[in-house]
């Protein structure tokens, strides 16, 4: 008789495989091992999965199938699938047996080794999904997997316990098992139809304890020891599982046991699992012949199986040499060495391992899904020269220590373990908005109906510069508003919005998470106040609608004033995570977008950046790990933003996320954005580079200048988008990002302490004006006919030690001449935002660089304090920095006592006055008379 078949037929001894894979079963492997070598079970782990997936094509037509799913999702229909298909051939083994046979076992996600409630939940789903009889879950016997082993006994639920080694978590695992059937019973379940196996692994003991005794042997003198010690070798895993045997009968029976037994249970049967012998000195089918008894199983891997096909002997030996393992063991802590100390390092590295495991099959459905999403998926590449090797390091540690899965966790060790766990909303947010789709089209429909022309958002950073990108990006929609932005309290800009316009067919969308903040205020008390000028007090708020967090000043406001609708944002998000929220996705319905497909190609990039996706093959740590390494690493931590035409607005929505995230504690990165390209030696060695490029949109400039940034050295992330639409995907991708940019800078990227810095000196300058009528007198420290020019003591004094004297220019050279290799200069003008003052900016950034080799930034005010300020201030100390103020007429506030130009200057010196107290190097240019003949002056003093 085949030797297989005899471990049953005369040993009673349950043959189980250690392995399953699609073609396997769907091609009559399992059935022929079956019929012809008695099998009765089968079990399964993330290794054999990996193996199966990753290695074979078998699963590419269910992934293309299944299409733009979780990862997580994908790899467990697969492997449910084929747990069903097992089970399902095993099926009359498990009716012949009465139900103590025929198993499959599945076992549950190892990242829940270390969690009893999560295993409890974890288990649960999986028999429930699977719903088969035949299934056993398996359930690691950690000191957190032993309740939830007793517990899931309790549910009547078959269990298969992994990771044994010792007697005594052996024997943990044995009392658990027989509370689980006393609650069972009590509860009036059938506790005759619960199974249940105990898996020791075998071979990984001897691996381990032959190590321990190889390193005795080298350092004993003694023949006589050293011969002994050899006799250890190969001994102590047989002898450990015969002792186990041993106690196996003792713990059941007994009157406890009795009792349940006459109920119909039964005993939680030995598994010998690894018996795949790993030491070639030794016979290949140790691990069977010498562990073979009745009510016993051995799942074999499939080599091992032919091995014993071939030439294994059966004979009762579990029983047999119980004295001389007794000794066995005896001899080996004489030794010194603590088979329990073994066990538990087998078992912390058994965890592990299977982690390791799972993060490959992970892996490897990762890879599969973005190979078959294609286009679908925005792809990334990375060129890194010498950061390439830090950055393997790092994602290497981050999947090691789980912390992709500990960031969608939220939890706040990741960071700096402050508060971060309360501002993470914006991880789940598109699947909670899609939820609201049909609300957002309907609210679509209402503005097309209402025949509105324009919709105006009034807001500030993550209020506005999302919305932008959408307005700029997607232009107008036929039948729809055209969107527009208003950002700036320069009183120009708010003429230039009002003289765009007509009142009576327009929307404002008022947004700000908090409702205190200045600018929106303003905004909505002047537009507010000309709109009742328009069309009456009682239609006035029909033309409005808020966006805001729940139970902020602007909400009371906007009910105050009868706003047609009022939109709510989610507290636990920040206003630059806030784009896939309502303050990106009301001014996106207004102008027509669709939402529900918007959202639907951020869910791509979602899942994309998932918990379950680890970090080689997740594009948002990815590119995040980048930005940190290259800042820690290299000084690399000037992010130069580059992006096709059709999405040049992208740069400033990302530069605030990137600023205000992480520029803080002195730390940071400095986006540059909107930088005009050059050739790689006008570079510093403080560079990296992001390029997205829309494939059918592409500027071939900017693919010549980036293939030579990378030939030079310069490290660069492309992302690549197959068009427009497919935008939604990179704002999470970005989000991902910056959340662990600022994990490897060690701060905490969901605060802005020193944006609210510039707040509250805003404020407290605007409320003494508006009581005093005007802000205070300021003295300028240098003055001609063009300029007047305006800095702190420290700085003036600076300044006059680097050679300014009683001329404006001498100043603004002394100031230039500050610039040193790895700093930043930033252009920061409060003056109207239009091309004709951008043009000269952009020129003098130009000379800026070519003359220093530095990296540049031209920013309008008051916009950039609410983004890029928070790096001014709390980054490192490597800006320098030019603050451009200008005389605009006045447009009065209804309700207010002063009006736009008194806000705008009141800004201009709290933002300077912050800056002063942070000890930056900057410097004010108030520019006389005409901005536009001021801004190309000051472009020569510059050049």
């Amino acid at each position: 008789m085949n030797p297989l078949k005899k471990l049953h037929a005369e040993q009673d001894q349950a043959v189980w495989l250690d392995f399953v894979a699609r073609g396997f079963v769907q091609e009559g492997g399992l059935k022929r091992l079956v019929d012809e070598d008695g099998l009765r079970g089968v079990t399964s782990n993330p290794a054999i999965f990996e193996k199966a997936i990753g290695h074979s094509d078998e699963y590419d037509d269910a992934l293309k199938a299944a299409g733009d799913e979780r990862v997580i999702d994908l790899y467990e229909g697969l492997a449910i699938a084929d747990i069903q298909a097992a089970a399902d051939v095993l099926r009359p083994v498990y009716e012949a047996s009465g139900g103590q046979d025929g198993f499959v076992s599945l076992e549950v996600s190892p990242y829940l080794a270390l969690n009893t409630g999560e295993t409890l939940e974890e288990a649960r789903r999986l028999h429930k999904a699977v719903a088969r009889d035949n299934l056993m879950v398996k359930v690691p016997a950690t000191p957190e997997g032993i309740p939830a082993i007793r517990d899931l006994t309790a549910d009547g639920i078959n269990i298969n316990v992994t990771l044994l080694f010792a007697q005594g978590p052996y024997e943990d695992v044995a009392n658990a098992y027989i509370e689980g059937l006393d609650k069972f019973a009590a509860s009036g379940g059938d506790i005759g139809r619960v199974a249940s196996v105990a898996s020791f692994f075998i071979s990984r003991i001897d691996a381990a304890v032959d190590k321990l005794l190889d390193q005795k042997i080298a350092a004993a003198n003694d023949p006589d020891e050293k011969a002994a010690l050899e006799g250890l070798k190969g001994k102590v895993a047989i002898a450990n599982a015969k002792l186990a045997y041993q106690r196996y009968k003792r713990l059941f029976a007994g009157e406890r046991w009795k009792r349940l037994a006459d109920k119909g249970a039964h005993p939680q049967r030995l598994l010998w699992a690894s018996t795949g012998v790993k030491n070639k000195a030794y016979s290949d089918v140790l691990y069977v012949e010498e562990l073979i008894g009745p009510n016993t199983v051995n799942t074999i891997p499939p080599a091992t199986m032919d091995a014993f096909r071939d030439h294994g002997k059966v004979r009762a030996s579990l029983e047999e040499g119980v004295d001389e393992a007794e000794r066995v063991m005896a001899h080996l802590a004489k030794t010194g060495i603590d088979i329990d100390a073994v066990a538990r390092q087998l078992v912390e590295e058994g965890v592990q391992l299977f982690v390791d495991a799972a993060d490959k099959v992970l892996g490897a459905v990762a890879g599969k899904r973005q190979t078959f999403l294609d286009t679908g998926l925005d792809r990334q590449a990375l060129a890194l020269g010498s950061l390439d090797e830090p950055v393997k390091k790092a994602i290497e540690t981050w999947r090691k220590d789980g912390l992709v899965r500990r960031l969608w966790q939220r939890d706040a060790s990741v960071w700096s373990g402050a508060d971060e766990a309360q501002w993470l909303g914006w991880l789940t947010i598109v699947e909670d908005e899609a939820k609201k789709a049909a609300d957002y089209a309907a609210f679509a429909a209402e503005v097309k109906q209402e025949g509105f022309t324009d919709a105006v958002v009034l807001g500030m950073g993550g209020s506005s510069l999302g919305p932008e990108v959408l307005a700029e990006t997607f232009g107008p929609q036929a039948g729809f508003p055209r969107l527009r932005i208003l950002d700036s309290t320069d009183p120009d800009e708010v003429r230039a919005v009002e003289a765009a316009v007509n009142l009576e067919r327009t929307l404002f969308i008022v947004a700000s998470k908090s409702g205190s903040t200045l600018e929106p205020n303003v905004f909505r008390d002047y537009f507010l106040g000309r709109m009742r000028d328009t069309v009456g007090r009682e239609k006035a708020g029909r033309h409005f609608v808020a966006v805001t967090d729940p139970g902020s000043a602007m909400e009371k406001a906007a009910k105050d004033d009868g706003f047609r609708r009022i939109f709510y944002g989610v507290k636990q998000i920040g206003g630059r995570y806030s784009v896939l929220s309502a303050f990106g996705l009301v001014p996106a319905a207004a102008m027509g977008l669709d939402v529900e497909a918007f959202l639907a190609s951020a869910r791509t990039m979602v899942r994309s950046c998932g918990s379950d996706v680890p970090p080689d093959l997740n594009p948002g740590v990815q590119l995040g790990l980048v930005l940190g390494k290259a800042a820690t690493e290299q000084g690399r931590d000037k992010v130069t933003l580059i992006a096709s035409p059709g999405i040049g607005t992208f740069g400033a929505w990302a530069e605030q996320l990137i600023a205000e995230s992480t520029g803080k504690e002195g730390k940071g990165l400095i986006p540059i954005d909107d930088e005009p390209l050059a050739a790689p030696a006008a570079y510093g060695k403080d560079r990296v580079f992001v390029y997205l490029r829309i494939d059918a949109g592409a500027d071939p400039a900017q693919d010549s200048a980036v293939r030579a940034l990378e030939e030079a050295g310069h490290p660069v992330v492309r992302i690549a988008l197959a068009s427009k639409a497919s935008l939604p995907q990179e704002f999470f991708r970005f989000e991902i990002a910056t959340a662990v940019a600022g994990a490897v800078l060690g701060i905490n990227p969901f605060d802005q302490p020193d944006v609210e810095a510039s707040k509250i000196k805003t404020r407290e300058l605007f409320s003494a004006a508006e009581t005093d009528g005007a802000l205070p007198p300021e003295t300028p420290v240098a003055e001609d006919e063009n300029f007047a020019l305006y800095t702190d003591d420290a700085n003036a004094e600076a300044l006059r030690r680097a050679g300014a004297g009683s001329d404006p220019e001498s100043w603004i050279k002394a100031q230039v001449g500050r610039v040193s290799a790895g700093d930043y200069v930033a252009l920061l003008a409060y003056v109207t935002r239009n091309p004709e003052h951008l043009r000269p900016l952009q020129e003098a950034r130009v000379a800026l660089r070519e003359k220093k080799h530095v990296a540049t930034c031209a920013e309008f005010g008051p916009r950039f304090l609410h983004s890029t300020g928070q790096a001014y201030k709390g980054g490192p100390d490597t800006g320098v920095f030019l603050q451009i103020t200008s005389e605009a007429p006045d447009l009065a506030i209804p309700g207010r006592s002063l009006g736009f130009a008194t806000v705008i200057a009141a800004q201009a010196r709290g933002d300077f006055g912050v800056l002063s107290e942070r000890g930056r190097r900057a410097l004010r240019v108030h520019i006389k008379g005409d901005v536009a003949e001021g801004l190309d002056r000051l472009k020569s003093a510059l050049s």
